[in-house]
């Protein structure tokens, strides 16, 4: 996994989280911006998961939960776009909500996933 790109994801899911929350209070249901902000964590996610199981799939890195990791990387790329489908199936205040609840969810699988990430020799 890239490191500074884990950063850079957390940075980017927390800003979608607290910009989902703020157009909840401010009663505005999901906009443009709220799929480019989810379509950029997405895109961010992607590639570290791209580089991430290469490494573990062809690179050789071994980590002791292999399957454990893989799952939390497929997992952290679908969370953001359902939620976004939810959030917008029926545009409501709490659509802002919905796509904060999945960022949040999101934050805490790459969290989980630097965790995992433990190469061994």
């Amino acid at each position: 996994m890239i490191g500074a790109l884990v950063g850079v994801i957390m940075v980017a899911l927390s800003a979608t989280a607290l910009f989902g929350l703020v157009t909840t209070v401010l009663n505005r249901p999901p906009s443009q911006v709220h799929r480019i902000a989810v379509g950029v964590c997405t895109a961010l996610i992607t590639v570290q998961a791209a580089v991430a199981a290469y490494q573990v799939l062809a690179g050789g890195v071994t980590l002791p939960e292999r399957t454990t990791f893989l799952i939390y990387l497929v997992v952290a790329i679908c969370v953001p776009p359902i939620a976004l489908q939810f959030a917008t199936a029926e545009p409501s205040r709490w659509g802002g909500t919905v796509i904060a609840v999945g960022a949040v969810g999101t934050l805490v699988a790459v969290l989980r996933l630097q965790g995992l990430w433990m190469p061994g020799a």
